[in-house]
């Protein structure tokens, strides 16, 4: 069974459940998940698993993402981003790239965001965007995110038809930033600091966790040749390794405990939401184990090792022949 990551660059216009869909189709099989969701306006990579590996799935989604942007000072929307109408227009005219640069320090390193209205999150079990949609109010709280690096890459007149709109800034930037971070927030909130309103106008997401747009395939590629990441090169990158011997590798297999990592202890010790990968010595995925004072056990098992069964008493047969 063919089971491991796809490294997908998303088209703009798909939705993340639109490229589980095609890629279900292209892999020939049900079990496809994705780790965290691109709005439809977004283009990049999205980790698709395939298979057993939808069960890394989980410990990718934590992972700190990096993203290029593109910020237009001047426009408020309703979605915080291009694809909702225009709440509000305040000219940036008078916006100077160091005002700009000010904005962006101050939105860096660990900040409450409110995310946009329009976002996925759940309220009284019915997703925020749903609410918007049907007329209603949302605010959301602020929750804690850290952005890790936003850098601006340039300030620039945006371009409306053929003319330079001087009332109208773009800012291209670079935002590495912990899960849970909404790129369309920063854009609104840059905008509300320097009085202008803002939202974002491109997004590509270039990196989640160790996985890179240089791993990445477009739908179409992916159609005429799937490139699948095998599971274990797949859990290598992604957490700490644990190499271990025949005997541990049979003890994991069958669920059972082994000795501790040698990080038990410290604050890099495995835990059942940050685990080590266990290989074995043929480097095969054989599990993913947290340290619990003296001992590691299994958090999942990939791989039962249903050749090297637990030894058996010999038969009378084959006391008699021996």
């Amino acid at each position: 069974m063919l089971s491991g990551l796809v490294i997908v660059d998303k088209p703009q216009g798909w939705t993340s459940h639109d490229v589980v869909g095609r890629m279900r189709r292209i892999a020939g099989t049900r079990k496809v998940g994705h780790a965290g969701t691109l709005d439809p306006m977004a283009t990049g990579v999205l980790v698709v698993g395939i298979n057993k590996a939808t069960r890394l799935l989980t410990y990718i989604v934590g992972t700190s993402k990096t993203y290029t942007a593109t910020i237009r000072l001047g426009e408020s929307t309703v979605t915080d981003d291009a694809e909702g109408e225009v709440t509000a227009t305040r000219s940036a005219a008078s916006v100077t790239e160091a005002a700009v640069r000010a904005g962006v320090a101050a939105l860096t390193g660990e900040i409450e965001q409110v995310p946009s209205s329009v976002s996925a999150i759940k309220v009284n079990g019915e997703r925020a965007y749903a609410r918007v949609r049907s007329g209603e109010e949302v605010k959301l709280a602020a929750r804690p995110v850290t952005i890790h690096r936003f850098e601006v890459h340039g300030v620039r007149p945006a371009r409306g038809g053929e003319a330079l709109d001087v009332d109208v800034l773009d800012v291209d930037v670079t935002v590495e930033c912990s899960s849970g971070t909404y790129i369309r927030a920063l854009a609104r909130d840059l905008g509300e600091a320097l009085g202008v309103g803002g939202h974002l106008t491109a997004l590509r997401r270039t990196q989640v966790g160790p996985y890179t747009l240089d791993q990445a395939h477009t739908l179409e590629q992916l159609a005429e040749e799937l490139d699948v990441l095998e599971m274990s090169l797949a859990a290598r990158a992604l957490m700490p390794n644990r190499e271990l011997t025949d005997e541990e590798t049979t003890e994991i297999s069958f669920g059972r405990r082994i000795a501790a990592g040698a990080a038990a202890g410290t604050p890099s010790a495995a835990t059942p939401e940050k685990p080590a990968a266990g290989f074995s010595p043929d480097g095969t995925l054989v599990a993913l184990l947290a340290d619990a004072g003296s001992y590691a056990k299994p958090v999942l098992v990939f791989a039962p090792d249903n050749e090297k069964r637990a030894p058996q008493p010999p038969t009378a047969e084959q006391q008699a022949g021996q």
